[in-house]
């Protein structure tokens, strides 16, 4: 069978969450790296919005392509051909439920408001306080999730980790970043302690590879386990 070929931007979180939902499910694809500036012409025809992740599958006659092109799906497609962490939480649906809703929440309202939060920071407007602490709702969430009595480990959803405690590294990272200083001290210690902990591991590391423009040589790159 041909590998699925995938589109990504190493810092993009959406494409870093992809990455990380590929390697946890064991799924090779062909990772073509690309930059925002210069976008294939290739993606932009079988995905017009121009956004990465970008999953691309074929079969072996290569009469029959599917793409998906939203970082949560691909998740979700690589964990349904393998999942050997049980990270779709497959013997308790309403888990699957209620960690499709927080990401749903992440991507919908904590990211935007992120935007506006680091671009308060970037540009001195000095809303900075104000607009963190409008993304504060979602981090104190968190904060709480992982303060829960009995938990084998600590996660998001439900006693174990899930789909979920992946699908958030990235934009977690990105909040942490903003002002490190304050962060350091900020009255999230679990979320500060995990997010420390998932940027130290294997899988983060090899998310976080960097490979060569695919445009500058057309060289596809193999990523993932198998």
């Amino acid at each position: 069978m041909n590998k699925p070929i995938l589109y990504s931007l190493q810092h993009c979180p959406y494409a870093m969450r992809a990455r990380m939902g590929l390697l946890m499910a064991k799924q090779q694809v062909m990772l073509r790296a690309i930059t925002m500036k210069n976008k294939p012409e290739e993606m932009l025809k079988i995905s017009p919005k121009g956004t990465v992740p970008v999953l691309v599958l074929t079969d072996e006659t290569l009469s029959n392509t599917v793409v998906i092109d939203e970082s949560l799906d691909i998740m979700v497609w690589a964990l349904q051909q393998n999942d050997p962490e049980d990270l779709l939480h497959k013997d308790n649906p309403e888990d699957l439920l209620e960690m499709l809703e927080l990401v749903k929440r992440n991507d919908k309202e904590f990211k935007p408001q992120l935007e506006i939060y680091k671009k308060s920071k970037r540009f001195r407007t000095g809303t900075e306080v104000e607009e963190r602490q409008k993304c504060e709702v979602f981090i104190a969430e968190l904060e709480q999730r992982l303060s829960r009595r009995n938990l084998e480990e600590k996660c998001f959803v439900g006693n174990k980790q899930g789909l979920i405690d992946y699908a958030l590294i990235p934009f977690v990272r990105q909040f942490s970043r903003v002002n490190k200083a304050w962060f350091k001290q900020a009255p999230y210690p679990l979320l500060r302690e995990w997010i420390q902990q998932q940027m130290q591991t294997r899988l983060y590391a090899k998310a976080m590879e960097k490979y060569p423009l695919w445009l500058d040589e057309y060289e596809e790159c193999l990523f993932g386990d198998d």
